[in-house]
């Protein structure tokens, strides 16, 4: 039987508006019988389409079945309905149904010549029929996968979790694919895409915290994220830049404000070769220097950037290296709030979060040195100068550690213990009592039962609001798996900064904490986490959450010592055979998100000239504090609800809670094996196998 033109696929931009005629991807006629789209016929290189991604089996009355044949799924779209498809299953689609050829790429519209869904009158009897012959149509049509293909099976395997995916949707109305209410989504589906809704207005956004940007996922996945010049931006008249590793070229090359701040002052754990070339290539207005360590094989890894301005300071934290990949590739986190100048009366005040910054910076022994500042006048820049700024409406606490021996008042100064006696004094929701605690990071130290015991009595600590202590629950670790390195972003690459060795990773205890890094409604399964946070949550309400450089090791956290009462905080564990290894240093820094309660004027920013946001409560200066309510990206509740004693804070956590553990076939990566299953880039691992421990 002859075949005949019944329609086209019509090319869709973001806002599912027909491309120009012009374009590079062209309308595909769709004719009656087999259509293959693929690659080739698409002239599209990217290697996520198969050559011969979907079939379209065209009927005369206008429906098509379509049945996936590629390596990554496909959505179909049809008004609010969006069903994602497998490698082998089928859907019949209609005229004005939209297709997505990978999952936020790459739109098309399915039009008949006769414009109108033929289908609606079509055999009933025949769409059955195709629906349960779609295992042997599958096997008959499926062919061998090439090497390429192989490798990106599964680069968005992670982002199915389900067949049905009901959403909202950034498409307009005009198209007929109409944004779905949140109230109408099953719970079980809710939101793969949840980031895409993430907005927090400037006045609430020191109570979040953001994503770094990544190059390569698409735009919904980079909403409210930032980037290094979102950051370091306006009439910046000092910067001090905290980090470990430290790309000069880089750095300059991607925020180049940095070059015309009258003075910089960059804190570092770099050595050797890389120490010498900053020093050549820095400009002459910049100041290094490396935090002195008293107890050995250490090194300074908080990451934090403060920024002096005509207004204030902007304080932040964040989990980066100061080098591309880490601002580009990686799961990563940032933190950030202005503080204005203290004014007269009040320079003798101080808060809890100003003592802690000030303990902090005092460790880090920078040598102080004089700045003019412009209306403002000369100043000595140490640790005392940040007293000058008035942090009372601080929307977190610091939780830092630095090494050395900690007893008697200093206790509970630093590390885990700082943690603990920060949770002491909170009151939760009796929701988190015995409630589950997550831990995520990059770097695995060397660890034992009995420290992990320690840690978690520290994470547990808290009292209900009928003064009930919280109670401990066995933690959940999400480390990524082989498989979630190999089909990462970065291939095999990506491991390098998940540095942490066999003898640490397979000890045979930590098998009951394995979870899996999955982060669908963030876009991030393949941006492997460089990011470290660690959590207390009941479903998808937070009773606390930490942002922080610190690893999961007796080196960042520290160990207790004498019957309890000294705490020590060094790493010679961490030092093994490569400076990446120090992902598990011991100088760290974290923020605390925690109910707690908050100013409801807030909105004060460095780089805006004008007035703060007015009270919109319309309470009194007595009366302007709420207190936040802490939930995730998938949190079902009714977002704009706060009232005048509540405020929603959604927080972008980039990973899903609660964490699925380890299948029997999951085997969690550790840096020093041997992978011979090559990755997206056809390379093994290790490309060069490391020096003996």
């Amino acid at each position: 039987m002859s075949s005949s033109q019944i329609g086209f696929l019509v090319p869709l931009n973001r806002n599912l508006e027909e491309e120009e005629e012009d374009t590079s991807t062209p309308k595909l006629p769709i004719s009656t019988g087999a259509n293959v789209i693929g690659r080739s016929s698409l002239s599209i290189s990217d290697k996520r389409l198969s050559r011969k991604h979907l079939t379209l089996i065209a009927s005369r009355n206008g429906s098509a079945d379509a049945l996936v044949e590629g390596t990554n799924p496909v959505v179909v779209a049809s008004g609010n309905r969006r069903r994602k498809l497998r490698t082998g299953e089928t859907a019949i689609i209609t005229n004005g149904d939209i297709l997505e050829l990978i999952p936020g790429h790459y739109f098309f519209k399915y039009v008949t010549m006769a414009g109108e869904k033929c289908g609606e009158n079509g055999n009933s009897m025949d769409a059955l029929n195709t629906e349960s012959n779609e295992g042997s149509l599958s096997r008959k049509r499926m062919r061998p996968v090439t090497e390429d293909e192989a490798f990106a099976r599964k680069l968005q395997a992670e982002m199915d979790n389900d067949a049905l995916v009901e959403e909202k949707s950034l498409v307009t109305v005009k198209s007929g694919y109409s944004r779905a209410s949140s109230l109408s989504i099953p719970s079980a589906h809710k939101d793969a895409e949840a980031i895409r809704h993430f907005s927090v207005p400037y006045d609430k956004s020191p109570l979040t915290f953001r994503l770094l940007r990544v190059k390569d996922l698409p735009a919904w996945a980079n909403t409210s994220s930032v980037s290094i010049r979102d950051v370091i931006q306006g009439d910046v008249l000092i910067a001090v830049l905290s980090n470990y590793m430290v790309d000069i070229d880089w750095l300059l090359s991607s925020c180049p404000t940095l070059a015309k701040i009258p003075h910089v002052l960059v804190l570092h754990g770099e050595g050797d070769g890389t120490l010498d070339h900053m020093k050549k290539n820095k400009p002459p207005n910049w100041i290094l220097h490396k935090p002195p360590l008293p107890i050995s094989f250490g090194t300074h890894h908080s990451k934090a950037m403060l920024l002096i301005y005509p207004r204030g300071v902007r304080v932040i934290v964040h989990t980066a290296n100061l080098i591309h990949v880490d601002w580009n590739n990686k799961s990563q986190g940032l933190w950030m709030q202005d503080f204005p100048w203290k004014i007269q009366k009040d320079l003798s005040k101080g808060c809890a979060f100003e003592n802690d910054l000030i303990d902090y910076l005092s460790e880090l022994k920078w040598p102080e040195f004089t700045a003019n500042l412009p209306a403002l006048g000369s100043f000595n820049i140490n640790s005392s100068f940040f007293k000058k700024f008035d942090y009372s409406n601080a929307a977190v606490r610091l939780i830092a550690s630095v090494p050395g021996y900690h007893k008697g008042s200093n206790l509970k100064k630093w590390g885990h213990m700082k943690l603990r006696s920060v949770l002491q004094e909170c009151i939760f929701e009796k929701e988190f009592q015995k409630s589950p605690i997550a831990y995520q990071f990059s770097s695995l130290g060397s660890l034992d039962e009995k420290w992990m015991t320690e840690l978690a009595s520290s994470m547990s600590s808290g009292s209900c609001d009928d003064k009930t202590p919280l109670g401990s629950s066995k933690p959940l670790i999400i480390w990524p798996t082989v498989e979630d390195v190999r089909c990462s972003l970065e291939g095999y690459a990506a491991g390098s900064a998940i540095p942490s060795p066999q003898k640490n990773v397979e000890k045979e205890f930590l098998k009951q904490y394995w979870a899996k890094w999955k982060a669908t409604h963030t876009g991030r399964c393949r941006a492997m986490p460089h990011i470290k946070t660690y959590t207390r949550y009941n479903g998808q309400n937070l009773a606390w959450f930490l942002l922080t450089s610190a690893n999961l090791s007796k080196a960042a956290w520290g160990a207790l010592q004498k019957n309890n009462s000294q705490l020590m905080i060094r790493s010679y564990e961490a030092w093994w055979s490569s400076k990446l290894a120090s992902e598990d240093a011991f100088i760290c820094l974290g923020v605390l998100f925690l109910p707690s309660p908050v100013n409801c004027h807030g909105g004060f920013s460095c780089t805006d000239n004008g007035s703060p946001p007015k009270n919109e409560c319309g309470l009194s200066e007595e009366s302007k504090w709420k207190r936040t309510k802490l939930v995730t990206l998938n949190w079902e509740g009714n977002r704009s609800s706060d009232s005048c004693s509540e405020v929603v804070v959604p927080l972008p956590v980039p990973y899903e809670l609660p964490p699925k553990p380890y299948s029997s076939e999951d085997v969690p990566w550790s840096w020093d094996r041997r992978y011979y299953k090559k990755d997206l880039y056809g390379q093994v691992w290790p490309r060069h196998v490391p020096a003996a421990v």
